[in-house]
């Protein structure tokens, strides 16, 4: 793996499947009675967030305590960034913490970039979203969540996804996480198909490695796993869709959609979600909605990439053992 995980394009096949697997291994942690593992005790991550988050934060929090590392968790609000402090001064004032790892997540695409280029931190920087640009470790999980339903053999252990048909729908102009699952699912060998309405499709996506449509019931049939996205309203300055009446009836998961799927297909969701607009109740509540799961998943892929960028070159678990046994 690379020093920094800033884009899902950076992650070779390889490197994704490294990462799922170590997540594999270390997701066995949760039936523990103990869920902690000593391999980055005396190690620092810092949690720089400048957007709000609940999931992100905390899972990556979770993830670092649960391998025993320092953590900090930095907000912007009422810290010094409220007061006009610059990137370069929070980072530089975190490297004499220091920090090894830093998880960024910020309202600037290209700002983790910009940290991890810049010279100022000498310790591992992670994306953990950057405006509307990637959101890398939320593909892992995604990809992980898909590949335990699809792969179950063995939970599908030195896998990819080739041959999966992937679904995304809905607001693809403003998601990071819809660009990060469609480079690393693509790696994986998935086939990735992008629904939405025209206005909702970014400009220049025919260089994706994905395919388009405009119409949900075209797709939903034939699908694997259908991810529904968040219409983020306060990403947007105009209006994209008549009402969100119309968008629900055209571009919403419901029942009926969901009836149409094959028996195996799971439906997705990266929370929060909008229920009664992208997705009904009673979708959000079945027994193929992953949503939950993938919340739970985040953690041990958070702990693995933590695992594998602050120097981790062999089975965690097994490390955890050897250092135990000294």
């Amino acid at each position: 793996m690379k020093r920094h995980l800033i884009s899902a394009a950076d992650l070779s096949r390889d490197d994704a499947v490294l990462i799922l697997d170590t997540a594999e291994e270390l997701a066995r942690l949760a039936d523990r009675p103990i869920k902690k593992l000593p391999t980055l005790r005396g190690r620092t991550v810092v949690n720089l967030f400048f957007e709000d988050s609940t999931r992100t934060r905390i899972s990556f929090e979770a993830a670092a305590k649960r391998l025993s590392a320092d953590v900090i968790n930095f907000s912007a609000k009422g810290s010094s960034v409220s007061k006009g402090e610059s990137l370069k001064d929070t980072a530089l004032t975190l490297e004499a913490m220091g920090a090894d790892a830093v998880v960024i997540r910020h309202h600037a695409s290209g700002a983790p970039h910009r940290l991890a280029t810049s010279g100022w931190i000498k310790g591992a920087v992670v994306n953990a979203g950057d405006g509307t640009h990637e959101h890398p470790t939320q593909a892992l999980l995604d990809a992980f969540t898909v590949r335990r339903h699809l792969r179950p053999e063995a939970s599908g252990v030195g896998q990819d996804l080739a041959g999966r048909r992937i679904t995304i729908v809905g607001d693809i102009l403003h998601s990071r996480v819809a660009r990060s699952n469609v480079h690393l699912l693509s790696t994986l060998g998935a086939e990735v198909t992008l629904v939405a309405p025209p206005t909702l499709v970014p400009f220049g996506v025919e260089s994706w490695p994905c395919e388009v449509s405009y119409d949900l019931d075209t797709v939903v049939g034939k699908t694997d796993a259908v991810m529904m996205l968040r219409v983020q309203r306060e990403r947007m300055n105009a209006a994209f869709f008549p009402t969100e009446r119309e968008y629900a009836r055209r571009y919403g998961l419901d029942g009926d959609r969901m009836s149409r799927m094959p028996e195996h297909a799971i439906v997705m969701h990266p929370g929060p979600m909008n229920r009664g607009m992208e997705i009904t109740a009673e979708v959000a509540d079945s027994d193929r909605c992953t949503a939950v799961e993938q919340v739970a998943n985040g953690v041990s892929i958070r702990m693995a990439v933590l695992y594998l960028l602050l120097g981790g070159n062999e089975s965690a678990v097994a490390a955890a053992r050897t250092e135990e046994s000294k």
